[in-house]
């Protein structure tokens, strides 16, 4: 049973924001080394839905792991179609002046299915929402994920749609991304992904832990002329608009079709954002965004990554969550730097 006083103290409090004089932090990634690995076999059988199990040794555990090991957590494998990776380490440069915020909301945790009650999920159907922003970022992993354009040709999506924490999954072989056109018989227009890049965190991870970086990077051939969403660092929630986190995917309930939801974020630790959004396998690597204040008006940004299904022992009961992965400030650095190859000054 996890004891909710540990629950709070040990995990929530230890982990404190690190944000920068402007309130958006600036972490400078530096590489280090580029190794040659031997090439994937891409043997993982793969599966659209991830569930872990996380007890009151995984709380504390993760409080130790990320306290003893802050730079290795954004070294990373880059994977090519051919099947060639090269390992990046990295070296963390952190903002000179920093100011900790704490989040200091109640945490306490209710029961959650993937869907119960009225499912408030509704598709997106009409053409005119489907090519715009924010619905027409949402793509089609071939392995059967959701994932976001972040730029004209990367796109964002969970790493375990890809890799399953030993080997890439047999469809990442030939990993392709569709965008939805719209019509009375929807298709999907494929675009080839030229390469991937996944934490080293995710790769070997214990299943308990791995859900924190569950995330990944995939390089389309070419640029896309379809509207893209922005990155922000996840905020505390009080700095979120309503509470509230927005995504669209492709539910495998609803073939052929892009599935919005929104709802209010219950509860967040250092790495996850756990809410009560119904969702469904196929969702996985949806693009979790919120209303952010930005210089003087709500932006609509991507805050993390949709994973999966969590079981969290509350009072010696299970209960099982929806979880995204939130962006932190080192993913954010991590992710602009496989973008831009240097840091992102803006939030």
């Amino acid at each position: 049973m996890i004891n909710l006083g540990i629950f709070n103290s040990v995990y929530v409090s230890s982990f404190l924001i690190l944000i920068g004089a402007s309130g958006i932090p600036v972490i400078e990634i530096i590489p280090h080394h580029t190794l040659n690995l031997p090439p994937t076999n891409f043997t993982a059988l793969g599966d659209p839905q991830l569930n872990t199990v996380c007890s009151e040794q995984c709380i504390i555990q993760k409080s130790l792991q990320d306290q003893l090991d802050q730079v290795q957590q954004l070294d990373y494998e880059t994977t090519y179609s051919n099947g060639s990776r090269t390992l990046t380490t990295i070296e963390l440069k952190l903002p000179q002046n920093q100011k900790k915020l704490e989040d200091k909301r109640s945490y306490s945790l209710r029961s959650r299915r993937q869907i119960y009650g009225p499912d408030v999920r509704f598709s997106i159907r009409s053409r005119k929402f489907l090519q715009d922003f924010p619905f027409a970022a949402a793509v089609y992993v071939s392995t059967g994920c959701t994932g976001v354009l972040v730029t004209e040709r990367h796109v964002l999506t969970a790493a375990h749609c890809i890799h399953d924490g030993k080997d890439y999954v047999q469809g990442a072989r030939r990993l392709r991304v569709g965008f939805l056109r719209p019509g009375v018989n929807p298709s999907l227009r494929w675009v080839r992904v030229k390469s991937t890049r996944v934490p080293r965190r995710w790769i070997g991870a214990p299943a308990e832990l791995s859900m924190d970086y569950d995330y990944a990077l995939l390089e389309l051939r070419r640029p896309q002329s379809q509207p893209h969403m922005s990155l922000a660092v996840s905020p505390p929630l009080q700095n979120l608009a309503g509470g509230r986190v927005h995504f669209s995917g492709f539910d495998n309930d609803r073939p052929g079709e892009l599935v919005y939801r929104s709802c209010r974020v219950k509860q967040q630790t250092a790495h996850l954002l756990y809410q009560h959004c119904d969702a469904q396998p196929g969702a996985s690597g949806s693009g979790v965004y919120g209303r952010l204040w930005n210089k003087g008006r709500w932006v609509r940004k991507v805050i993390g990554i949709f994973s999966g299904h969590q079981w969290v022992e509350v009072f010696g009961q299970p209960r099982e969550y929806n979880v995204a992965v939130r962006l932190t400030p080192p993913k954010y650095a991590q992710i602009c730097y496989w973008i831009r190859s240097s840091s992102c000054k803006d939030g």
